[in-house]
């Protein structure tokens, strides 16, 4: 009965790549949550204190924009967060 042939070519194993740890800064998780708390405590305050009150009035309707930007602002910050 013939011998099987020996592989000449050594196996194929691909080089270990060295994996480095990605940290997030250490700002960016209070800013993140302080941007979250003021978005929602602005819509919240506008709601509450009406039209009547004195940094609410001559913003009218954009009050409602400048909370939801602080809102989505958290939400990108949040993207970043490692």
């Amino acid at each position: 009965m013939p011998n099987s042939k020996v592989r000449k070519k050594a196996v194929y194993t691909p080089p270990q790549k060295t994996t480095t740890v990605k940290v997030s800064p250490r700002w960016l998780a209070p800013v993140m949550v302080a941007s979250w708390i003021l978005g929602i405590g602005w819509i919240a305050a506008y709601y509450i204190v009406g039209r009547t009150g004195p940094v609410f009035e001559p913003l009218g309707n954009w009050n409602l924009a400048i909370g939801f930007a602080l809102i989505i602002f958290g939400v990108v910050l949040s993207t970043k967060w490692r």
